[in-house]
């Protein structure tokens, strides 16, 4: 059987963790900055865990980072 592919979107967007989680920017922080409050924006800094369905989505799509 050939080896399946990953996708590379995801793979330039997504980490999996040792245990499995799957860590991913924080979102919202591309553009209106002057319209978040300054707690958002401290709180969105990093990086952060996906939910549990979002994360069996990402992991179909890099079938070997498990």
């Amino acid at each position: 059987m050939p080896k399946m592919k990953t996708k590379s979107s995801a793979k330039k967007r997504f980490k999996v963790t040792a245990t499995g989680k799957v860590m991913s920017a924080q979102a919202g922080k591309r553009h209106g900055m002057i319209k978040r409050t300054r707690k958002f924006i401290r709180d969105a800094r990093g990086t952060t865990t996906l939910s549990a369905p979002d994360a069996k989505i990402v992991k179909g799509f890099m079938p070997y980072d498990r």
